[in-house]
Formats: C-alpha cells, structure tokens, sequence
C-alpha cells in the first residue's frame, strides 16, 4: 500500500512540474498575441484614400464617379487621390503636352520648333505617303487626333475642324492644310477613315491618316499626343509653320474665329497671341 502511495505521489510532483514549467511559455505566448492585436492596423487606417475623377480639360469638374463631363462630354478617366496628388495623366509625355489646362483657359500655348519622323503611313484613299516630307514639310499645317468609334470628343473635333476649313475658304490647301491622325490604327483603315471624314464634308485641303501601330505611335509620342488608351487622347489643335518653326498647341473646341485668327498668325510665322492679350488690344 505505502508503494502504491509512493507511486501516487510522485506522478502527482512530476504532473505539478510540468504545470509549473509550461506557465512561462503560456504566458509568453499571451504576450505575444497581445501584441500583434495592439500592432494590427485599425480598419480606419487601412481605409482606402477616396479617388475623384476630373476632366482633362476642365480640371474644375470634379466627381466622385467616372462619368462624363458637363462641359466638354470627355470621359472623366483621370484619378485623384484624395490629399495626395493632383497631377492628371491625360498622356505619358506632360511635358510635350504643354499643360491643357493652361490652353483651353488662354486659347493657345506656344511650344518650341517641332521634331517630326517620316514615318510612312496610309492616307484616306490607301495611298503611302511619308509623314514629314509628304504633309509637313514647308507647309502650314493644323493637326487633331481622332478615331472612328468615338462618340464623345472626336465627333466635335471633326466638326471644329469642318467649320474652320469652311471659314479658311481658298487659304485651305492653299496656306494651310488639315490632318487627322488616328489614334486606333488597328481599327481605323483608310476606308473607316475617308467615311468619318465624309461626314464632316473633308476636302482636299483635310488628310486624315493611319497605318502600322509602332509607326503612328511613334508619330504620336513626338507630337506630344501619345496616351495609354485611345479614350484619353489629347483633344487639342496642333498647328505649325514648318518654314518659320512656329508651333502652336490650341484647344481643339476653341471657337472657329479663334481658330482661323490662330492659323492665319502661324501663316504669317507671328507667335501665337493668346485670348487674353488679344482682349487687351
């Protein structure tokens, strides 16, 4: 009986030993799980900062949502973070861009002289033709980027554009000459191309062009037009004087008077004159 007891008694310390020397890692454990839930980041701080969408053209219109703008009709595709940055990415080269938000408010911005490729594209009526040497060189030109299956920004391009080569007259072809580039060459052919143009009544003086991908991309990044996607293109006029090196980058729903004052200044090689001053003359 005394050796059973005896037995008794020691299972009973050895179970008491074990008790004692697995507190220290229970309360350890304890601490650390205590630790990584006063660590955890609260939900309030993982919330997400609100994005707001505005309108590459009207940096004033701001919305919660995409949507289009109330002015212009533009897809309001440029994020905001909310006290963070307010920079927009309407193309992935700013700087040639030459800020329009800036021109839309002044009505033009001077740029310095143009350095065009010759890349060989396809005009309206299938023809190849070299880019500089063909359409640019010595000429006069007003240029907008545009593709067939828009229905926003590039209808009123096109009919800007059809206004201001009414209001030119004779001086169109003649002084100066018009150029639609497409910013979708995969889907834009020349024939696409010569029926959109048909609807805006395009004259000889109105070239419209496309043509192998890497080719208009590269048209396209040294005009400073280069976007990420066809829907956030720059809805801007460029027009130049390939003689005297004046550039000119105009919003491209500028009024048609404002236009043809513009086209004939780069015509005559005069810098451009922006609303404002022209207001104070």
């Amino acid at each position: 009986m005394k050796q059973r007891y005896l037995v008794i008694n020691r299972l009973t310390l050895a179970l008491l030993a074990c008790a004692i020397a697995f507190i220290p890692a229970l309360a350890q454990t304890e601490s650390a799980n205590h630790f990584t839930q006063t660590t955890k980041p609260s939900k309030r701080a993982e919330k997400k900062k609100e994005v707001r969408y505005s309108c590459p053209m009207h940096p004033d219109v701001i919305a919660k949502k995409a949507g289009r703008c109330p002015k212009c009709g533009m897809d309001l595709r440029v994020e905001r973070k909310d006290e963070t940055t307010a920079a927009s990415e309407v193309n992935q080269d700013a700087s040639a861009n030459v800020s329009l938000a800036q021109t839309a408010a002044t009505g033009s911005a001077q740029t310095s002289r143009m350095h065009i490729p010759d890349v060989e594209l396809l005009d309206q009526n299938g023809r190849k033709l070299h880019f500089y040497s063909d359409l640019v060189k010595g000429q006069t030109v007003a240029i907008n980027f545009i593709f067939t299956t828009c229905t926003t920004i590039c209808p009123p391009l096109g009919a800007t554009f059809a206004r201001v080569q009414k209001e030119l007259g004779d001086k169109a072809g003649r002084d100066v000459r018009f150029i639609s580039i497409s910013v979708d060459p995969a889907t834009d052919t020349p024939e696409r191309l010569k029926a959109w143009g048909e609807k805006f009544h395009a004259g000889d003086s109105w070239t419209f062009v496309t043509g192998d991908k890497p080719q208009v991309d590269e048209l396209l990044r040294a005009l400073g037009a280069s976007s990420a996607s066809r829907e956030d293109h720059t809805p801007s006029i460029l027009i130049g004087n390939d003689v005297s090196g004046v550039w000119t980058r105009t919003y491209g729903l500028a009024k048609t008077s404002q236009l043809v004052q513009l086209i004939d200044d780069v015509i005559a090689g005069k810098p451009a004159v922006t609303t404002a001053e022209t207001s104070k003359q």
